[in-house]
């Protein structure tokens, strides 16, 4: 799905709610979301194509309810970057994938309505590296945040990722 940021605001309506197993009222079968073999899946793909690009990033992989599944830092990947992948996953997931980190950019900017939101929550990262990951069925089953890069390139890495075990949203 590739969204403008003008259908930002419609994407609750365009996007059927795959979350709703995830909570009160349903068994562990029926609950969605990334394992630990899928999460590794997520992590040795986003380093294949760090690896293919020359940039040793910091990788983090989260469940929809924003818990850590799996991390990894790359020989040489900057220290600084370890809070800002897990902030951009975190993004993701405080609004149950709909949109990847960079969603907010725009509205966060001054004067935008969402000016000031990048400070709450504990910290949200509104540029790129943050995307959501579904399963095959459409279902959020998590997050992988990326940053080590230039913000394209942790995009990329993310998108690359994200793929290698669902599918994800771009915009």
């Amino acid at each position: 799905m590739k969204l403008s940021s003008g259908s930002l605001l419609l994407l609750p309506i365009l996007q059927v709610n795959r979350t709703l197993t995830n909570g009160w009222g349903s068994t562990p079968t029926q609950r969605h979301y990334i394992n630990a073999s899928q999460a590794l899946t997520v992590i040795n793909a986003a380093i294949q194509y760090s690896n293919s690009i020359g940039v040793p990033n910091d990788i983090t992989v989260l469940d929809p309810s924003s818990q850590l599944v799996a991390f990894l830092r790359m020989d040489n990947a900057y220290l600084g970057s370890v809070d800002i992948s897990m902030k951009k996953a975190k993004t993701v997931t405080s609004f149950n994938g709909l949109f990847p980190s960079y969603g907010l950019l725009n509205r966060s900017q001054p004067g935008g309505d969402l000016y000031g939101i990048e400070e709450t929550n504990g910290g949200l990262v509104v540029f790129g590296g943050g995307q959501p990951i579904f399963d095959p069925t459409g279902y959020f089953i998590g997050a992988v945040g990326v940053s080590g890069g230039t913000v394209q390139q942790d995009i990329n890495t993310a998108v690359h990722a994200a793929q290698s075990v669902g599918t994800t949203i771009t915009m």
